[in-house]
């Protein structure tokens, strides 16, 4: 019998029919006009995605690399509750459902799903998207302002990826905050940039204050350790380039890696990682260099070398983003 095919892989096949009769020139155009708007430092209230041509070919450009970023996150959760799985998500901002393709495929199964957006062309496109996932046939998408108005109803995992750069201070502390009053786990994630990262310390710091617990992918849930202004945190997702993402950036590689910043916080009971890898490892003869962020605040580069037996064939094997079980440290 044939397995059937990744929730990652049913995507990419989806995608690749959005563009049938657009010509590439003008879907170019399209997502360098929308990547200019999404990058910008205004926010708006109103939806940046106008048109099924505009949608089209965002989609088929972003939603790769929001699902892989996502999917990271949701990973990363899971691997700190490793015995809970939600029976209804709603995915606040989700445009075409990214995130909700990403939680198919960290969670398998059906539950209930409400994607909530403000573009009419977004959520009709992801709802054509969406026939090709069988958990997600029976998603609910709604037109939603999404601000200080919002509301949203009881649900066992919301997610908020790459909105809140669209949206004024008061209204990111209102969609967090309204999030945090609705749901078991709320998991946010933005671009890997330093405003990015600024975005997420600050629901971070607004869901600790509403009792949430982080569980990734900090080891705790006091103070960030990294100095404003002199780095951030995030990580990177590979991610398989389309004949579009070639043809609007350039370049032969088959694939590219998308920069992204996060967190997960929940009310459940859940075990964060021991440290967490913040940097790629650094493998050198005979040693890899590891920079974590540990349990009691502190970032740490730790060494370590061939002495170590067990632990540096791990260290080789450990990527940008993973756990690390300092109950073995070097």
């Amino acid at each position: 019998m044939t397995a059937p095919a990744r929730p990652s892989e049913t995507l990419r096949t989806a995608l690749g029919t959005l563009l049938d009769g657009l010509p590439p020139k003008q879907a170019a155009q399209a997502v360098d006009r929308l990547i200019a708007n999404y990058r910008g430092t205004t926010p708006t209230d109103a939806p940046i995605l106008r048109d099924r041509a505009d949608v089209a070919a965002y989609a088929a450009y972003r939603m790769p690399a929001t699902f892989e970023a996502v999917h990271a996150a949701l990973e990363a959760f899971a691997e700190a509750a490793p015995d809970w799985t939600p029976t209804s998500h709603t995915d606040v901002g989700g445009g075409t459902g990214a995130a909700t393709w990403a939680v198919t495929a960290t969670w398998p199964g059906d539950r209930a799903v409400t994607v909530l957006d403000w573009s009419d062309p977004a959520l009709a496109l992801g709802r054509e998207i969406a026939t090709a996932n069988p958990a997600l046939r029976d998603a609910h998408w709604q037109r939603t302002r999404i601000g200080k108005d919002l509301t949203l109803p009881a649900t066992d995992l919301v997610t908020v990826s790459y909105v809140l750069n669209e949206l004024t201070p008061a209204d990111r502390a209102a969609l967090v905050d309204t999030a945090a009053a609705s749901a078991q786990t709320v998991v946010i994630v933005e671009a890997g940039t330093p405003a990015g990262y600024a975005r997420v310390i600050e629901a971070r710091d607004r869901l600790i204050a509403a009792g949430f617990r982080v569980a990734a992918p900090c080891p705790h849930s006091a103070a960030c350790p990294i100095v404003p202004g002199e780095d951030w945190c995030h990580f990177s997702a590979r991610v398989s380039r389309s004949s579009l993402h070639r043809q609007v950036k350039g370049g032969s590689l088959p694939y590219e890696d998308e920069k992204f910043s996060y967190v997960a916080a929940t009310r459940l009971p859940a075990t964060p990682a021991s440290a967490r890898v913040i940097r790629r490892p650094q493998i050198r003869k005979g040693q890899v260099l590891l920079d974590l962020c540990e349990p009691d605040e502190h970032l740490t580069r730790r060494t370590v070398t061939k002495r170590h037996g067990d632990l540096y064939k791990a260290a080789r094997d450990a990527a940008w983003g993973d756990p690390w079980p300092l109950s073995d440290r070097p």
